[in-house]
């Protein structure tokens, strides 16, 4: 904590505003907490993530690289800018700062759950595999990196792997089924009897 009971109070309003979806009004009290201290790393990291869910990916961005003037190895700070790039299609910086992660970190799972995602949003699908693959060894059972293996596989014309594990993805939970439907990936599969089964 900061030790400052002023700004302890303001952080408690501002968290407290935001858990209620209360987006526009948590950003006053951060704001309130850095005109009188700048470099408050968690309000600069609570702003940007909540500008972050406004879709204000610019304002996020800015706020993170305040942060990160102030501790270049903030992992919360770097994991939420890369989130924020991501959403805003700037895969090569996010991907270069995920790269950085794992260099120290190759377990890191949630950073390579980012960089799963933006490889396939690069078209490298194989790639895309391998970072799923890594996770799933951790943690089998996780339905959005079944789900995002299973388009990954269906984008590579593997069609009856990405079945197999889109099939493990709804086994985790029916919004997957929901999901499948809508997913460009599976546009090819629209007809085949298996996707079908899965879906309906």
């Amino acid at each position: 904590m900061t030790g400052n009971p002023k700004i302890d109070s303001l952080l408690d309003e501002a968290n407290r505003l935001f858990l209620k979806g209360k987006l526009r009004e948590s950003i006053v009290y951060y704001d309130k907490i850095l005109h009188d201290d700048p470099n408050h790393i968690a309000s600069l990291n609570n702003k940007g993530y909540t500008l972050n869910k406004l879709k204000d990916y610019d304002g996020a961005i800015q706020c993170y690289d305040n942060a990160l003037k102030l501790d270049s190895n903030d992992l919360s700070v770097l994991i939420n800018k890369i989130s924020s790039m991501r959403k805003k299609g700037e895969f090569i910086g996010a991907l270069n700062y995920c790269n950085a992660i794992l260099e120290n970190n190759p377990k890191y799972n949630i950073v390579l759950y980012h960089k799963e995602r933006i490889l396939f949003s690069m078209d490298k699908f194989e790639e895309s595999l391998l970072c799923c693959d890594k996770i799933l060894e951790d943690y089998p059972h996780n339905g959005d990196v079944l789900f995002d293996k299973s388009c990954s596989l269906a984008m590579l014309s593997r069609v009856d792997d990405a079945l197999d594990s889109l099939e493990n993805a709804i086994s985790q939970g029916i919004q997957y089924k929901i999901r499948a439907k809508k997913a460009k990936s599976f546009e090819k599969l629209i007809e085949n009897q298996k996707f079908q089964k899965l879906v309906s």
